[in-house]
């Protein structure tokens, strides 16, 4: 038998604080400023995928060429996998270990899903990467603190708290009106998921529940469980008590 030493596996309290804006542009960008590349893995191998995949069809069915042809096709499937699962552990390893508590959004990755982005949301497998960093967080004494989908972190001033509404996908930046800043649409994004995830923080502090290290946002129901779980706003259960408005300008 072989005894696996859990000693030491909580690490040295860091100071760092980060919030996390997943996306497909970036897969990751960071409250501090990194930006993590979208590796693609599926997309890099599609046009040998596409050609090993017309060589299997045109095998005869039952012959031994016909599944040396699916072996190769299985075999390139596999190396995507592994590609995947090697960049999403060394990802949310290196997170964990800089920082102390990690802000991330919920996103309603099975709607996502069945959208026009289908192809490209299963490859960057977020919902993977999410379990990935509660997983560590626990194991290495760090705190994970989920965000609810329906808070508007593209849409938000972190200088000022200006709400500057819907922009499109294709607008990457934007001027606040109220007091002039220029924003990345992604850095604000992660910028205002941090801060939102610290004030959820303090709000389960003041109400005594400070001990649950995977804090649910107000309004999600499914946020620990992406399956099953109603995502219309309305019909959403809370957990913590209703955000302020969000969009007001600073005081």
């Amino acid at each position: 038998m072989i005894e696996v030493e859990e000693a030491g596996q909580v690490l040295s309290e860091a100071d760092a604080e980060i919030g996390i804006d997943l996306g497909l542009t970036h897969y990751a960008v960071l409250s501090g400023g990194t930006k993590i590349a979208n590796p693609r893995w599926l997309r890099r191998r599609a046009k040998r995928l596409a050609r090993l995949q017309r060589a299997l069809s045109r095998k005869e069915k039952g012959s031994k060429n016909r599944e040396k042809a699916r072996i190769a096709v299985a075999r390139q499937h596999a190396k995507v996998a592994d590609a995947r699962r090697d960049f999403l552990h060394q990802t949310s390893t290196s997170i964990i270990r800089e920082n102390q508590t990690v802000v991330i959004e919920d996103l309603a990755v099975r709607g996502l899903a069945r959208s026009r982005l289908a192809k490209s949301v299963s490859d960057a497998s977020w919902g993977t990467f999410r379990t990935l960093l509660a997983g560590k967080a626990a194991r290495y004494g760090r705190t994970v603190i989920t965000v609810g989908r329906w808070f508007p972190s593209s849409q938000l001033c972190p200088c000022c708290g200006w709400r500057n509404g819907k922009a499109p996908l294709g607008v990457r930046s934007w001027d606040c009106p109220s007091c002039g800043e220029h924003h990345d649409r992604d850095l604000a994004a992660a910028l205002n998921i941090l801060a939102e995830g610290l004030r959820l923080r303090a709000q389960a502090a003041l109400a005594g529940e400070g001990q649950d290290k995977d804090m649910v946002a107000a309004g999600l129901a499914d946020t620990r469980n992406d399956c099953g779980g109603r995502v219309r706003p309305g019909e959403a259960i809370p957990t913590l008590a209703p955000p302020a408005t969000y969009g007001a300008r600073a005081a």
